[in-house]
């Protein structure tokens, strides 16, 4: 039985190990990218990130829009909608340096130079940001936090909206796209509730004909198998008012 319970557990430290050093290469790979800042919470609270205010001016050089995607994952959908859209800027924004590391790589292999790639704390945008700095915001698949315990961390909760608004231009635009009906739902409730505008709302953008061509022609790879095994994709664009 020993000899059994060994052979179970052998490879999962191997896969444990594996995934160790994989992140910590990332890391350090992470650190080379011309398109990763990885800021303190330090610098960020005691004002001295140099690039807030300044994203334009210090980092894209030029005037275009700045967009960005909260909790960005793996970068895919801020890489796509950069190539898409080369009179933009974009940045992903996610805590997992290890995740993103795909999306900064693919960047730089293709030469965009309107994406970039942000390393800290959602909560810590409006530190990130200067006052209606930001054009657009998207936010694609959050864990919906259902548990009432969890709901301070949920994204479309009102702090989150709170500070959004903070960064956003007047007439900002916020996009969610989430597999989940209950943040759907959520979201719908509260956003009416506080007399934001829900400009389009839908609980199967593919379903749906009339559905915006950014949210249907971008999929990744985990939206890909939500879809294989038949779930809805919901998506609320909105301003907050």
């Amino acid at each position: 039985m020993q000899l059994l319970s060994i052979s179970l557990i052998l490879p999962k430290l191997y896969i444990i190990v594996v995934g160790s050093k994989n992140k910590l290469k990332r890391f350090k790979e992470n650190e080379t990218f011309s398109n990763v800042i990885q800021p303190t919470r330090e610098e960020l609270t005691n004002g001295s990130f140099s690039y807030k205010g300044k994203w334009n001016e210090t980092f894209f050089k030029n005037i275009n829009p700045i967009v960005l995607e909260l909790g960005c994952g793996k970068g895919e959908y801020s890489v796509a909608l950069a190539q898409q859209n080369p009179d933009k800027n974009f940045i992903g924004i996610d805590i997992k340096g290890a995740r993103f590391w795909r999306g900064a790589k693919t960047a730089l292999e293709e030469n965009l130079n309107n994406v970039a790639f942000v390393r800290t704390q959602i909560e810590l945008i409006d530190l990130v940001f200067a006052k209606e700095e930001v054009s657009e915001i998207w936010i694609t698949f959050p864990d919906p936090q259902i548990k009432y315990k969890r709901t301070k961390h949920r994204m479309t909760n009102e702090d989150f909206l709170s500070r959004y608004k903070k960064v956003l231009k007047p007439d900002g635009i916020i996009h969610l796209k989430t597999d989940s009906e209950f943040m759907h739902g959520y979201t719908l409730g509260l956003l009416h509730g506080l007399n934001h505008e829900v400009l389009y709302a839908h609980h199967d953008v593919y379903g749906n004909e009339y559905s915006p061509q950014e949210v249907t022609n971008i999929q990744t790879f985990y939206e890909n198998q939500y879809l294989e095994t038949g779930k809805k994709i919901t998506y609320i664009k909105f301003k907050l008012t």
